[in-house]
């Protein structure tokens, strides 16, 4: 079952995601989407031409950058070059 998550273990990692987001260690924020797509234009017209990067992946570079994150957790080498090309932290 690839890519599936069983409902006892969704329900899991549920559990420890609600845990982190009362202790503090998460917190949901409230983006303004017409910031995000702004800034999403211009790291376009920056960086795409050259780089490549996806649409999604430059979404989520430019909300993190609204929101003036310091970090940047990804698991995808295209999406890290451009947060590391923007001054956000990528660690390994």
């Amino acid at each position: 079952m690839t890519g599936r998550c069983a409902s006892g273990r969704a329900a899991h990692l549920w559990a420890h995601f609600e845990a982190d987001r009362s202790a503090g260690r998460i917190q949901v924020r409230v983006c303004n989407l017409a910031g995000i797509v702004d800034e999403a234009k211009r790291l376009s017209a920056t960086h795409t031409l050259l780089q490549g990067h996806r649409g999604f992946d430059i979404l989520h570079v430019a909300a993190a950058l609204q929101l003036q994150a310091t970090e940047f957790l990804t698991f995808d080498a295209n999406q890290r070059r451009l947060a590391s090309a923007e001054g956000l932290l990528v660690p390994l």
